[in-house]
């Protein structure tokens, strides 16, 4: 009873400020739990085992985790079991989602709290190593009575967090004793296993996570770089950090002077911000050279080791046999799989009346494709409706009725044919109104007029992303019977296919030299076709000779390049248009590409390109 009062004592003695000669973060969790969770150091409080379904949906969360992490913890509690810890990973919210236990101490562990399920937030519980781990999101010793409730000062408590490869925490692993008679520097080794622990648990998520990107592993020594090396960041095949392990954030954010525990700043970043290496040199940091020759630096000077891992090609994709499509639709794309999909589904719905509803960018060809869909199904009239000239002129598209007078609309004139609805989005409520009686039943009503007129029409309408949204649920319904979204240009594997088809169209066709090439596959095309169709005809116009070289191209193209997630990789797009125009010869493409013919087989096996 004295010892758990002095206990108290020392407590109250932080809160009014007065050092009780503990470490900085036990104090701190102290406070914490005073002020912030509002505590009180008298209560004993029993530990808290979460229910059995509560539990469930914990450890159905963590599923991923505790799959990656397993073989680390096993292995963990291997090296630990003899000396009676206890071994728990718990979740961000500090509920133990795994445990590795003596049986021979279950009913014990489970009273303490050391055990499947048990909550330890530090709300819940107060000061002791998990709560304070996610708090922190550094690892630390809570030993015996560190601890804020006098429940657990019996307990000796080791944890180190695991943070996702987005540098967020994720999870926290804890070794914990049930006594420990020794002081609390004899947990230092234990502080250091479970550190260690965590960091090979990040960094096998990390390689799980990222087998088509590149992965750069970093180590203070070369001795240990491809064996357990300290950190490790995933880049894209532009350079781009896509997730790092915790000690990679540490790394970049010490290098560009930032705090680590923002370290969501860091992705999406050039890892040229960070380190002294360039994307196109990372075959120079593989195993092919001896570890102590592969060393880079930090911005900040630091000099690292470093092993770069090249991304894994992906299995050989089964080519299904090539679907003959109608003429009008042939020419509207190359080799790129989205579009293909798209375009089998044209042809498929093309001599259907179902009503279809084209959606796109601004620029992605919305009216080219409703045109080579009318052109390949029924014929007939083709009418393109501007729904933004419409307003309050509803004649203009039904008609409009004065006695015995009748003035023809733009649906009169489809009739046996295609009516086109461009931009949808642009429609004014009455007109849909007006409108669903056409989509509904066949028929419309004249302006002025008494009795619906029957036509014979097949509806197509565009609509910007999301656009068609704001349209009443009734009438967007009707409209999409089929929905055909086409793709930005920047995300078609075909851009530079399409570049070269209308340059080389014409009574003076042009060819584009490898440099222009690579700057058309980074360009994000804000415009789309459009501008694409416009940068032709510039070209073709302005440029004398026969090829389009890098200075040739607009300056709004050549300052408008810019790459991401979104845009596939310019260097495999550019070595599939050149391996095109040399009909597949390596040597040539390496003498257009400036490189040997042994980069090319390289770039060939690691990009998936197809010769």
């Amino acid at each position: 009873m004295e010892h758990e009062l002095s206990h108290v004592r020392e407590i109250e003695a932080a809160a009014e400020g007065r050092p009780p000669g503990r470490d900085r973060v036990v104090v701190e969790s102290w406070l914490r739990c005073l002020n912030q969770h509002r505590l009180d150091p008298t209560a004993r409080s029993e530990a808290f085992i979460l229910p059995e379904t509560a539990l469930r949906e914990h450890r159905q969360r963590s599923e991923a985790l505790i799959a990656i992490a397993r073989s680390g913890i096993e292995s963990l509690y291997g090296l630990v079991a003899g000396q009676n810890y206890v071994l728990l990973l718990a979740d961000r919210a500090g509920v133990t989602v795994e445990y590795l236990g003596d049986e021979a101490q279950k009913q014990e562990l489970r009273r303490s709290g050391l055990y499947m399920g048990a909550e330890w937030s530090e709300a819940r519980a107060g000061t002791c190593a998990l709560g304070a781990c996610i708090e922190t999101g550094e690892p630390l010793v809570i030993h015996q009575s560190d601890h804020f409730d006098a429940t657990h000062t019996g307990l000796s408590c080791t944890a180190a967090p695991i943070y996702d490869t987005l540098g967020r925490l994720s999870a926290v692993l804890d070794i914990s004793l049930l006594s420990s008679p020794r002081a609390k520097a004899s947990q230092s080794l234990a502080l250091k296993l479970v550190t260690a622990a965590a960091r090979r648990i990040e960094m096998a998520n990390l390689m799980a996570e990222n087998r088509r990107e590149w992965v750069l592993r970093l180590s203070a020594s070369p001795d240990f770089l491809d064996v357990d090396p300290e950190a490790a960041l995933s880049l894209d095949g532009t350079g781009r950090v896509l997730g790092l392990t915790h000690g990679a954030a540490r790394i970049l954010a010490q290098a560009a002077g930032q705090d680590w525990r923002a370290a969501g700043g860091l992705i999406g970043r050039p890892v040229s911000d960070f380190l002294n290496v360039r994307v196109d040199r990372l075959d120079d940091l593989m195993r092919q050279r001896p570890a102590a020759e592969r060393f880079i630096e930090t911005r900040d000077g630091h000099r690292l080791f470093a092993h770069a891992i090249e991304p894994r090609r992906a299995p050989a994709r089964t080519v299904p046999a090539p679907v003959s499509l109608p003429p009008p639709l042939r020419g509207l794309a190359g080799d790129d799989p989205t579009m293909a999909a798209l375009l089998r589904a044209a042809a498929a719905l093309a001599p259907q009346r179902l009503p279809i509803l084209i959606e796109g960018e601004t620029g992605t060809g919305k009216l080219t494709l409703a045109r080579a869909i009318h052109a390949a199904g029924r014929g007939g009239p083709f009418t393109v409706v501007r729904c933004a000239e419409i307003g309050e002129e509803e004649a203009l598209l039904f008609g409009r009725q004065t006695g015995r007078r009748q003035e023809e609309g733009l649906i009169a004139a489809a009739h046996r044919g295609t009516l086109v609805l461009d931009k949808i989005e642009d429609l004014p409520p009455r007109t849909q109104a007006r409108l669903l009686r056409l989509v509904a039943e066949g028929s419309y009503l004249p302006v002025g007029g008494l009795r619906p007129v029957p036509v014979d029409v097949r509806i197509l309408s565009t609509a910007l992303p999301g656009g068609a949204e704001g349209l009443r649920p009734d009438l967007l319904h009707r409209l999409g019977g089929a929905w055909l979204r086409l793709p930005p240009l920047r995300a078609r594997q075909d851009r530079l296919w399409l570049a070269e088809r209308l340059l080389g169209s014409g009574d003076r066709p042009l060819s584009l030299a490898p440099e222009a090439l690579a700057v058309l596959a980074s360009h994000l095309w804000p415009g789309n076709l459009r501008e694409l169709e416009h940068m032709a005809q510039t070209l073709r116009a302005l440029v004398p000779g026969a090829e389009v070289g890098l200075a040739d191209l607009p300056e709004t193209i050549r300052a408008g390049t810019a790459s991401g997630p979104g845009v596939p990789q310019a260097a495999g797009a550019v070595l599939a248009q050149v391996l095109r125009q040399t009909g597949g010869n390596v040597s040539e493409a390496a003498r257009r590409l400036g490189v040997n013919r042994s980069t090319i087989h390289r770039q060939i096996r690691r990009m998936g390109v197809t010769r």
